[in-house]
Parts: structure tokens; sequence; C-alpha cells
């Protein structure tokens, strides 16, 4: 029974229907439910309810998730979710609302989109925010956008957006997005981005600069001050990929480094659910010459009235429906106010903490890529393993017979055969002793039995595959 899809279990003789027809008073309605909802040709399982349980809860067992492992993903902060978080977001005053609802009978939401904003402006030390875009990426396009619309409206002749090395692939992806040609600049020997080459690149027609500080492989620009004053010389902004932001709340703002446009991750740094897609948020902030190009509408406030604010100068228009994923602005509300000003800073502090006992426990065993201390994550490089025969892609595959989720392979691209690791403040000291003995334990393997390491998982419900051959012929079935 194990072998097969749902669509290939169930009998005839099970009839399970979800609409009841003697609820169903009109003879129109009838017709309607059973020529449009209950077609006979639909091929559709008839299962027992028990049997579509334990379908379902077997499929869910077979997931990683941060509840149940660890999940040390480098530069996506999947730290765990704390559950009064979710029980906040579902109040009835929060999920029995609709964006069509008269604006007098949202006070209250509005209200909280208002502080939550207001937080986010104390935190980054930026002047607005906008919470309309879906996730990081969006939130960069939302950023760029108002960038592009500023330069036009004030004629600057602008047609190049730099980006380092390291950066995260959206970078570029929105940029060429946006129109701009990329520039790419160099990281250094120390991981950082190289200043003499940056000189050289920035000219007139440079728009701006978007990276990340903490840099994506977990290290901190300490020159940003630098490159803040090379990009602002020539009327340029600099864009803050906030996907790093994590071990910065509450010890530094992007603000004072210079940064104009700051996205934040709100379903990753400020620990609502991550994965799948979604729900997402990426809110973004900018200062104060860019407020009048945020997506309308923004939220204000009339003498204690909450309102939504159409009358933006030059907005860029709206970016997705409605106004944003709230679901998700709620948890984040719940997160910041729970934890408070040293809480947050605590978590910042720990997730620095974690990622540089890691990075200390295994530098005998695994290269770190930058020897100097990093933040709150870290890269390394198994360039010796695969001397040996054992790439990177192999010790993560081996990871997963130890129920840890494998960490990102081969990113920063700048970083041969890398793995990055980022365990988050959210992990005990005894599951990073755990994640640390099972790579230590691994690279014993890659001298004395390497084939358990090429061969892994073992244990998994799914074994090697042929990733070109499952990306082009993917087959659904699993089994368990």
């Amino acid at each position: 029974m194990g072998n097969r899809v749902i669509f290939e279990k169930g009998r005839d003789s099970i009839k399970t229907s979800c609409i009841s027809f003697c609820q169903i008073s009109s003879p129109e309605l009838k017709d309607i439910f059973a020529e449009e909802f209950l077609r006979d040709e639909l091929p559709l399982p008839d299962l027992g309810e028990l049997a579509a349980v334990r379908h379902w809860t077997r499929l869910a067992q077979l997931n990683f998730s941060v509840d149940a492992n660890f999940y040390p993903l480098g530069s996506c902060t999947m730290k765990y979710n704390p559950k009064i978080n979710e029980s906040l977001a579902r109040l009835e005053g929060f999920t029995d609302i609709h964006p069509y609802q008269d604006q007098e009978t949202l006070r209250g939401s509005l209200e909280l989109m208002y502080n939550l904003e207001q937080l986010l402006c104390e935190i980054t030390g930026m002047k607005r925010f906008t919470f309309q875009p879906s996730s990081g990426a969006h939130g960069e396009l939302a950023g760029m956008l108002m960038i592009r619309k500023f330069h036009q409206i004030k004629g600057n002749k602008k047609t190049k957006v730099i980006i380092p090395d390291s950066a995260h692939g959206t970078n570029p992806a929105t940029a060429a997005m946006c129109g701009y040609e990329v520039v790419v600049v160099p990281s250094n020997s120390q991981g950082l981005v190289d200043i003499d080459k940056l000189r050289g690149l920035v000219n007139s027609e440079t728009a701006a600069i978007m990276l990340t500080n903490p840099n994506t492989l977990g290290l901190f620009e300490e020159n940003i001050l630098e490159i803040s004053d090379i990009i602002h010389k020539v009327k340029g902004f600099l864009y803050y990929d906030g996907a790093n932001f994590n071990p910065l709340l509450g010890v530094a703002k992007p603000s004072l480094m210079g940064f104009d446009v700051v996205h934040l991750n709100l379903h990753k740094t400020f620990a609502a659910p991550h994965g799948c897609g979604g729900p997402g948020a990426g809110a973004v902030g900018v200062v104060q010459a860019l407020e009048d190009f945020l997506p309308a509408p923004i939220v204000n406030n009339k003498a204690g009235k909450f309102y939504f604010d159409y009358n933006v100068k030059h907005s860029i228009g709206r970016m997705r429906s409605f106004y944003g994923n709230f679901s998700v602005l709620v948890k984040t509300y719940a997160y910041i106010l729970r934890l408070g000003k040293l809480g947050l800073l605590r978590a910042a502090h720990n997730a620095v903490i974690n990622a540089n006992y890691i990075k200390e426990k295994l530098k005998n065993c695994y290269e770190p890529a930058y020897s100097k201390i990093c933040m709150h994550e870290v890269v390394f490089s198994c360039l010796t393993q695969k001397e040996k025969g054992a790439r990177a892609l192999d010790i993560a595959k081996r990871l997963i017979d130890f129920g840890i989720h494998p960490p990102t392979m081969y990113f920063p691209l700048i970083v041969k055969e890398a793995l990055m690791v980022e365990p988050t403040e959210t992990e005990s000291k005894e599951t990073l002793d755990y994640f640390i003995q099972a790579m230590i334990g691994i690279n014993k393997e890659i001298d004395q039995d390497i084939d358990k390491v090429k061969n892994a998982p073992h244990t998994s419900s799914v074994k090697r595959v042929d990733e070109v051959k499952a990306a082009r012929f993917p087959d659904l079935r699993y089994r368990f």
C-alpha cells in the first residue's frame, strides 16, 4: 500500500463527500453542485477518513521541519517560530477581517501596522516602511523601483548598479529587472568588498550599490562608511539586503552605515514561519529622500485615528493586491514586543556566539573560508575532503542520516566546495554539539569508509537520486 499515491488508493464502495445534499434546500443549487463540483469524471480518490489522515500524516513525517530537526541553512535564518505568535495571529479580530471592509472597522489592525512600522524604523533608522512586498526578493524589487523613479524624476542619468561577487542571486536579478546594467565588484582576500576596485567601478552613472552587512560570507563589512561615501559622492543610493540582519538586532542600525533603503525578511529575522514560498513579508524601509516614492497606501495616524493614506506624491504604485501578508505582520509585532530591546540584542549576540562556536569546533576538520571572527553564519570550504573523494554535496547528504537538514551548499559561489552554516540563536548547545560531532564523524568516515558518505543518505525515505533525471523526469510516488 505504501508505494501508491493517493489517487491510486481507495475503493468505489467508499463514498466520502464533504457536501451533504440534505443541507442544500434549493433544487437549483443541487443541480449546480452536482454539475460543477461533483462531476463523475473527476478521478478523485474515494478514501475513508482514517485512510486519508494516515496518508497525509505519513507525508508530513517524511518532511524536515524546524519543529522537528536542526535546520542550519546559511543565509536563510531558519529560526524556530514561537507558537505564541501563531496563537496571536489566529485571534478572531485578525482572521475574520477582509481588506475590502470599511476602514472604520479596521482601526485595530491599522494601529498594529502603524506601531510595527514605528518599531522597525527605530530598529533600522529608516523614516518610513511599506509592508506590501511578499518576500525579500519582492522587497528588493520595490526598493530598486523607488531608486529608479527617484533618478528619473531628478533627471539623473543612471544606468548601472554595483553588486558584490558574493551577493545573493536575487540582487543582480532585481537590478536587471529594473533595467540596470549589473557591475560586479570583487571581494578582497579578507572576503570584504575590494575598496580600490570599487573606486574604479563607480562613476556618474552609478545608481546604487546592493549589498548586505554582514555579507553573505558571514563577515561584517568593516569599510562600510567608506563604501557609503564613495556611492553618495556620485548621488547613488545604498541598498541593504536584509537577509542577514539577524546578528545586528539592537546592535547597529543600517542608517548609521549610510544605507538609504532596507528590506527586512520579516519571515526570517522576526521568526514567522518560513519555507515553501510563504507566507512571507519583505518589508521595505526608506530614508526621507525616498519617502514620497513608497507604494501606496501607507498607514498614517491623525489624532489617534489610523487610516490608509493613498496620497503618496511619487508612489511607484502597488506591489501586490491589498496591503501585504497581514498575519506575518502580527507575528512580527508579537515577536518584537515579547523580546523587547534587550531580548533582540540577546538574540543577535547568541546568533553570533553560536556560529563562532561551530567555526572553532570544526576548524581542524573543515577549513573556514576566512579565518576572522564571523557573524551569524560560517562558511567552510570542503576542498580537503574533495581531494579525498567526498564533495560538499556528499557531506550534506550524509547529514540527513543524522536527522540534520543539509546546510546551504556551494554558496557563496566564490568559495569552492562551500558549506554555509547558520545555527541562529534558537538552538541549544546540546544541538550544536550534536551537529559538530556528526560533522567530525563524517570527516572520519571519509578517511575510513568513504562509500558510506558518497552513497548517503541511507536512512531517509528517498535515497541518493540523479538530480538531473529527477528534475527532468520527476517521479511523484513516495515510499514509506
